[in-house]
């Protein structure tokens, strides 16, 4: 497993080996020289791409290459199907942030098979795990051959846990999902936790993350002002202040 890491929000991409110089590419990111870069660096060492994964459906997490054509792109039902009613407003944002990609190719996804569980290649074991943590449709990636917990949106050491606000119970359905993270790493013994924005961790960095972010959401529910230093970054003051909003609303 390799990753590398984008500009834009620490951003990063993962991709899997598999057998005979196969691999699998996850949440390609983020400008088209960042993913033509990746292009470059997979042809320089003989890979040769024959899937993907989207983690869940926000615009930076559904990008893709025209140099891996005909592809498999794969990503949960619900994922599939949000991006379906949000595609047009989605590709504006990534115009507006990271423009040149190519239209055809944003947000191409394949649904899962009726099971879901696991990522439908040749390769090692990739176990699927959907939640409705951050957005419907999310879903995180367990290597269990491994050791590795592939987080998407969750369990970063930049962002603070950012909640789909539209949900109906948008703080329990991220405690939900950091509980099955939790217990999928335990189960698997996972050693590596990579996010999709911020830096990769070991396996005490984890059980910090998952400690800090329930910090978080526990100071949110119960009304007090949450200690932790990511909110020293200004669009997540903001988004803060959106969770704040919200669950006033909800009377929480």
């Amino acid at each position: 497993m390799h990753t590398v890491t984008a500009e834009i929000w620490t951003t990063l991409s993962t991709v899997v080996d598999g057998p005979d110089g196969t691999c699998l590419v996850v949440d390609p990111a983020i400008t088209p020289a960042e993913v033509d870069a990746l292009a470059d660096a997979l042809d320089a060492t003989g890979r040769r791409v024959v899937a993907g994964f989207s983690t869940h459906p926000h615009w930076d997490h559904v990008l893709w290459s025209p140099r891996w054509p005909g592809v498999p792109r794969w990503a949960t039902r619900t994922a599939v199907d949000a991006l379906r009613r949000t595609r047009t407003s989605d590709l504006a944002k990534a115009d507006d942030a990271a423009p040149g990609h190519d239209p055809d190719l944003f947000g191409v996804l394949t649904t899962l098979g009726a099971d879901g569980t696991t990522v439908p290649w040749d390769g090692p074991a990739v176990r699927v795990l959907p939640h409705r943590g951050h957005c419907p449709g999310h879903a995180a990636l367990v290597l269990p051959e491994a050791g590795v917990l592939l987080a998407g949106d969750m369990l970063s050491d930049l962002e603070i846990p950012l909640l789909d606000v539209d949900a109906e119970d948008p703080v329990g359905d991220y405690v939900a999902a950091l509980d099955l993270l939790e217990a999928a790493a335990e189960a698997d013994g996972v050693q590596v936790l990579v996010p999709g924005h911020g830096h990769v961790g070991d396996r005490a960095e984890l059980a910090r993350r998952l400690a800090v972010d329930r910090a978080y959401l526990d100071a949110l529910v119960h009304g007090r002002t949450p200690d932790d230093s990511r909110l020293g970054t200004p669009w997540l003051a903001q988004e803060h202040a959106r969770h704040v909003e919200r669950l006033g609303r909800q009377g929480v």
